[in-house]
């Protein structure tokens, strides 16, 4: 797992794995993963009731300075957000859906404690 963590690719997608865990737990049911599209891509379609629910997941080791550089949710900017709109719409328009869309938020801190690691994890639902 240590190495894992620290190939940045990998991290990312670990990191992907740990949401994915924490929606199901939450009664998500996950349709797809890393769908990507011309200028995009979308790390997790889920359902949750009546919604499609297209997550970005945004994550940053131990030792990330939140007071100086923001919360990792803060990474998803405005250009970022317009890019996973399109996704959202390119989605939609190639695997359609009759739910409601609803675009969800991801954050995970993680910590490194030797031989293992700890994950906190952030949800914010309809975040843009």
């Amino acid at each position: 797992m240590k190495q894992l963590m620290q190939n940045t690719r990998d991290f990312g997608k670990a990191c992907e794995g740990a949401a994915c865990d924490y929606l199901l737990k939450k009664g998500y049911k996950i349709k797809e993963r890393n769908f990507t599209v011309k200028g995009g891509e979308i790390d997790i379609v889920a359902e949750d009731g009546d919604y499609i629910v297209f997550v970005e997941v945004k994550a940053r080791r131990q030792g990330y300075d939140v007071s100086k550089y923001g919360r990792p949710s803060d990474a998803v900017n405005e250009a970022k957000k317009a890019h996973f709109r399109s996704a959202v719409r390119e989605y939609l328009y190639k695997k359609g859906s009759r739910k409601k869309p609803r675009i969800d938020v991801i954050e995970i801190y993680v910590g490194d404690h030797g031989d293992a690691f700890s994950m906190d994890i952030k949800h914010y639902i309809a975040a843009f």
